[in-house]
């Protein structure tokens, strides 16, 4: 492989990551955030939100808080990563 290649991780290997222990956190705005929970209310767009989702991506819950966020992995065994 060349140096400029890059490897792609598969991504049912994301569903297992961290033997499923491990959860990110991420900063959103207001569409992408409705993009990933469709049931969430109107918000201001200009709002800054952040998700924690499992490794595979699937989105475990909102807040307005990066500290909300990351409290909530604490309180459900998880590991909580950021990604830029």
């Amino acid at each position: 492989m060349e140096n400029n290649e890059k490897q792609v991780m598969p991504s049912d290997n994301f569903a297992v990551l961290g033997g499923g222990k491990i959860a990110y956190i991420r900063s959103l705005n207001a569409a992408e955030a409705k993009g990933l929970f469709p049931d969430l209310p109107e918000v201001a767009p200009d709002l800054q939100l952040w998700a924690l989702l499992a490794a595979d991506g699937t989105p475990i819950m909102l807040s307005d808080s990066r500290e909300a966020a990351v409290m909530n992995a604490h309180e459900n065994d998880l590991e909580p990563v950021s990604i830029h």
